[in-house]
């Protein structure tokens, strides 16, 4: 390509050994030139600085340069690769992704704008998840898949594990900030579109990112995501945003509404359940009363908009998707529901934890209260 502007890659790590070596040599087979690859260890314990460090080296066609740090967070590693890094254009991935070798090319071919009015300041790429034999990765793959099929040209993010940023405009609005809980990506995706810049999905520049499989690990993220984005919607409400919606929330909104539907049910259920347990036995004249106060209809309705929520519509098909992709039993329908109802929780307590740092002025929030 002639006249090719540099473009360093980025990565992160912490505690991530087992994926060093996999993603560096992704970056370093990339077909794109200029290049350089810069990469951050946040205070790994397990031997990433070790692994990483083995592949520092600063001459060569593709010059990589490893940075430590103590363990300051992903938006602190992120922001001192964009002050490190030397190219126009500064990609970013996560140490579990493999990007594809066409990766950086593909964006680069995006970054012209399409009219005069269109200032293209970063280019995003689709992010495949793999399967591993359980239902949480098809779960999590299916629900990517499908965030990805409904994402217009003009996008509100550049997401973490496959985005590019003009680097010049990054730094134009403050870059990353160390203070940030998680989003990062976000929040500086709707900083540059604040600024009159556009972000441009790119579905042809592919990543690969490993199965994510730890039930708990996906609980724990699913927490994090819902905690950060409270911070994102206090500081960037719909009424003080430009350009697109918040095109990446997915299933989020429907999951939230399974944990009050089994509260509610259950609360409706209480009356019948005190009576019954005070009576000697159950009688059939007991089960008309319950018919006729409407609180067994009250229940099974709830129950049928929660069967609808889990089977129909949006997590519907991330649902059915999983359960295609794997064996379809009983025990599978049940993991199934199992992890919406698990995923509702971690939501909620997320939701709980970023009202909380709201109220404390942490993680990234203006405080609450002026002193």
């Amino acid at each position: 390509m002639k006249n090719s502007p540099l473009v360093t890659a980025t990565v992160c790590v912490r505690d991530g050994a087992m994926w060093v070596d996999d993603c560096i040599k992704a970056l370093l087979a990339q077909t794109y030139r200029p290049l350089e690859i810069i990469a951050i260890d946040d205070g790994s314990s397990d031997g990433s600085k070790e692994k990483l460090l083995s592949w520092n080296q600063e001459e060569g066609e593709v010059p990589v340069r490893v940075f430590t740090q103590g363990k300051k967070g992903l938006s602190a590693g992120r922001q001192w690769a964009v002050e490190e890094a030397k190219g126009d254009w500064v990609a970013i991935t996560d140490i579990d992704v493999r990007p594809e070798p066409d990766w950086i090319e593909t964006m680069i071919a995006e970054t012209e704008p399409l009219d005069e009015e269109e200032t293209v300041v970063a280019v995003t790429g689709r992010t495949v998840f793999g399967q591993a034999d359980d239902v949480v990765s098809r779960v999590r793959s299916v629900e990517i898949a499908r965030k990805y099929r409904a994402r217009p040209r003009k996008t509100s993010l550049a997401n973490g594990p496959c985005s590019m940023f003009h680097r010049q405009s990054l730094m134009d609005i403050g870059g990353f900030n160390p203070d940030w809980y998680h989003a990062e990506d976000m929040e500086v995706s709707l900083r540059l579109i604040g600024n009159g810049g556009s972000i441009i999905y790119a579905p042809s520049a592919v990543v690969a990112h490993v199965p994510e499989s730890e039930r708990e690990r996906f609980l724990a993220k699913r927490r994090r995501d819902a905690r950060a984005h409270v911070r994102i919607l206090r500081h960037f409400p719909r009424r003080k945003r430009i350009g697109p919606g918040l095109d990446f929330i997915g299933s989020s909104t429907l999951v939230l509404m399974v944990l009050p539907l089994w509260i509610s049910a259950l609360i409706s259920g209480l009356p019948f359940v005190y009576k019954a347990a005070s009576m000697d036995a159950l009688s059939w004249e007991t089960v008309q009363q319950w018919w006729q106060t409407k609180m067994l209809l009250g229940t099974l309705f709830l129950m049928c908009i929660h069967e609808f929520i889990l089977w129909r519509g949006p997590l519907g098909e991330v649902n059915r998707g999983a359960l295609r992709e794997g064996k379809v039993s009983i025990g599978a329908v049940l993991r199934v529901r199992s992890l919406t109802f698990s995923w509702s929780i971690a939501l909620w307590q997320g939701l709980v934890l970023g009202g909380v740092d709201a109220i404390r002025g942490q993680n990234g929030h203006r405080p609450l209260f002026k002193k």
